[in-house]
């Protein structure tokens, strides 16, 4: 496993997660409600994809230090959970512009 190659896709994937979450909140913003709802899908498969690599990190580090943490991984974490976060409040977001649109 190239560790480098690892955290900048989980990086990619992370910020392709949180754009399409953005991009399901601007559709539910202007009524779009299917459009919303199916880029926060495409949102929630790329956020899999990025899950499954922190994952793979975790696996291979074996709770042993086996991975070294530097400044890049602790940004890749962070985009992941950033993600994370975007996709559930704009989820509950959608919900609340559906609300109003009744």
């Amino acid at each position: 496993m190239n560790i480098e190659n690892v955290v900048m896709e989980l990086i990619v994937k992370s910020g392709e997660a949180r754009s399409q979450a953005m991009e399901a909140l601007s559709h539910a913003r202007s009524g779009s409600f299917d459009k919303a709802e199916a880029t926060l899908a495409g949102s929630r498969n790329s956020g899999r994809l990025a899950h499954k690599m922190q994952t793979a990190l975790i696996a291979a580090d074996d709770g042993a230090g086996k991975i070294p943490v530097n400044l890049l991984m602790v940004h890749a974490q962070d985009h992941l959970m950033t993600s994370m976060l975007a996709q559930d409040m704009v989820e509950e977001m959608i919900r609340l512009y559906k609300r109003i649109d009744n």
